[in-house]
């Protein structure tokens, strides 16, 4: 005969679902009639789910401050718990639905500054033409070292070796050049040599952390590469920043603190929209560095991956 596991206590001295729900909503409103509407329930209902989890845990969590509910505080740390403890519930059943639903998923994995940048303001265009597909964007700096459990369907990255799982498509070479903004420029008119540049304010990108990204050039690779005269180091210009954030050099620059060097799939848009200008000609094109549209394998097929595939390549062309 098989032996009859003990009673659960935790789970049997558990509150309803439904009175903690009625609890939240009071809580959150702070008025039993907005609670009920917003449960679609009586307030009746409402005010007796409250009142049998105030007997069963022996004290007030609700008390009337006018026409306003006022939490005591026992109830300010029971709804603490509550609203967190409902909400995780909530997401974890909305992500079960939806895995359940006609829509598709699709994880795309990217850098930081690529998401900020490049895709944000791509994306309403693709949803409105893919109102089928969820997507799911996940930024690291990272992608040899991501955590167990992620395996994107789709990762926009720089790989010099083959990626197992993974077909490559090539996107892109990387172009760097110097950028600010118009107003900067106009008050340094210096910056429109090579010289007057390296002895302005420069915003340095660091390489900390940053091993596995594309955005590796500083300044001083990019001089050395325009000019063998310009032996100052960028350190010892008047001014000089530096960062591992690519983001922030590029809004930075936006907020007329100087110049940063511009990655032209990240930056474009931004000369384009004349955001920022390009105080000087010389760029640097790196034919070797290219950045790839990884696929996993097990998703070439799939249709919706075969469309969000082919809108990014369109969009990197």
């Amino acid at each position: 005969m098989a032996r009859n596991d003990p009673p659960d206590q935790a789970l049997m001295k558990m509150p309803s679902f439904k009175a903690m729900r009625s609890f939240v909503a009071a809580a959150r409103y702070r008025n039993f009639t907005r609670a009920a509407e917003a449960l679609c329930v009586t307030q009746a209902a409402i005010s007796r789910q409250i009142r049998d989890l105030e007997t069963y845990l022996g004290t007030e969590l609700l008390i009337r401050n006018g026409r306003e509910l006022k939490l005591t505080p026992s109830g300010a740390a029971l709804f603490d718990a509550a609203q967190l403890s409902l909400l995780n519930i909530f997401q974890a059943t909305e992500r079960i639905r939806r895995e359940k639903s006609d829509k598709h998923v699709l994880t795309l994995c990217c850098t930081p500054a690529l998401s900020t940048l490049w895709l944000a303001h791509r994306l309403k265009d693709f949803f409105s033409a893919n109102p089928d597909i969820d997507l799911k964007v996940i930024t690291t700096q990272h992608f040899l070292a991501m955590e167990s459990g992620i395996n994107p369907d789709l990762f926009i990255a720089k790989f010099n070796d083959h990626c197992p799982g993974y077909l490559r498509v090539p996107l892109l070479h990387e172009v760097v050049y110097p950028v600010c903004t118009p107003r900067y420029l106009q008050a340094h008119p210096e910056l429109g040599t090579l010289a007057g540049l390296r002895s302005n304010t420069l915003l340095d990108l660091n390489p900390h952390g940053r091993s596995q990204l594309s955005e590796l050039i500083d300044w001083n690779v990019w001089f050395a590469y325009q000019s063998h005269d310009l032996q100052l180091s960028v350190s010892d210009s008047p001014q000089w920043f530096s960062s591992n954030d690519y983001s922030l050099l590029v809004q930075m620059a936006l907020d007329d603190q100087g110049v940063a060097l511009g990655w032209d799939h990240l930056v474009r848009h931004l000369v384009q929209q004349g955001r920022l200008v390009r105080p000087v000609p010389q760029e640097l094109a790196l034919r070797e560095s290219i950045q790839y549209l990884m696929i996993n394998e097990d998703k070439v097929d799939d249709p919706a991956c075969k469309r969000l595939k082919a809108w990014l390549v369109d969009q990197f062309q």
